[in-house]
């Protein structure tokens, strides 16, 4: 019995690297499940796991994964009533961000950063491409940059291909796993290829008629960074369901909604409909952005059975 890290995931087969850093591809056993999640992954890029390697055998098996501290999920596109697994066991996330080429909506984001706030996943949000971007879009940044740090949220400007404040994620992506995700087209594999040179991860033009990027990364997979640390890249996402919460709870993962609700009226406040709720007094007086607050009716109104959101780009 070994134990190793999963480095690789393509769906059906998993990459996983021992503690001597040997790298022993490997499938899972029988009808393999975690307690509790039903997902399309079973085993997510980052996790933990004993596996088997029969004698003289190129294939090994996965027979257990060990408890995780955290993941991103969200909802499976595929098959209702699934999760998709993003990755597990991260110190951080990097949500790669574009308000051009293609453009990233504000629903999207909250979506995301509600997901990552509900397993402690701190979150740094990066704006690329800032060098294509004209004066309206320029201003359009700055808005949104003070609402997300109003709230705590670490905001980073940058340029990949102009190679802009890369010394800072670079620092921030120090001796930790790090997971980065993002529409397809915002740019995370150029990303990620500027930051460390010796990673040389394919990347794709954007398309010329949407305005939107085209999928290169097609599976999840962990790279380990020159400077220390490993980042895992994901494929694009379009859109992202939120999954596993219950209405009642969604509002603790909107910090501002949090910390303003104990000053409502009532202590179990939906904070939609009912009177005195000091939620919708900020957002009237703009303490509270509407954009967030409408991110959090959305959520709040998803059907049950269908909690996947496309988001137009």
């Amino acid at each position: 019995m070994k134990q190793g890290l999963i480095i690789k995931s393509t769906g059906s087969h998993y990459l996983v690297k021992d503690i001597d850093n040997k790298i022993f591809e490997c499938k899972i056993k029988g009808k393999f499940r975690i307690k509790g999640i039903r997902s399309t992954n079973p085993v997510a890029v980052g996790d933990i796991v004993d596996f088997i390697m029969p004698e003289n055998a190129e294939l090994g098996f996965i027979t257990n994964i060990h408890d995780r501290k955290n993941y991103i999920i969200r909802k499976s596109i595929n098959l209702s009533k699934r999760s998709h697994i993003i990755a597990a066991n991260v110190d951080a996330a990097f949500l790669i961000v574009t308000l051009a080429y293609p453009k990233t909506s504000t629903e999207f984001i909250d979506r995301y950063l509600v997901s990552a706030q509900a397993y402690n996943i701190p979150v740094n949000i990066v704006f690329n491409k800032i060098d294509i971007y004209d004066k309206e879009t320029l201003k359009k940044l700055k808005e949104l940059k003070d609402v997300y740090e109003k709230i705590g949220y670490n905001c980073i400007e940058t340029s990949a291909t102009k190679k802009i404040n890369l010394q800072i994620i670079k620092n921030l992506l120090k001796n930790k796993i790090s997971v980065i995700s993002g529409h397809s087209g915002v740019g995370k594999s150029t990303l990620i290829n500027a930051i460390d040179n010796k990673l040389n991860i394919k990347t794709s033009e954007i398309s010329e008629f949407h305005k939107t990027g085209k999928h290169t990364t097609t599976l999840t997979e962990m790279f380990e960074l020159s400077s220390g640390g490993y980042i895992i890249d994901t494929p694009g996402i379009k859109g992202f369901g939120i999954i596993d919460m219950d209405k009642e709870e969604i509002y603790h993962f909107f910090p501002e909604i949090f910390q303003l609700s104990k000053n409502c009226q009532y202590y179990n406040c939906t904070h939609i409909h009912e009177p005195n709720c000091a939620v919708k007094k900020a957002v009237e007086t703009g303490i509270i952005s509407l954009s967030r607050y409408n991110s959090y009716l959305s959520i709040m109104f998803d059907d049950e059975d269908n909690k996947y959101r496309q988001v137009d780009y």
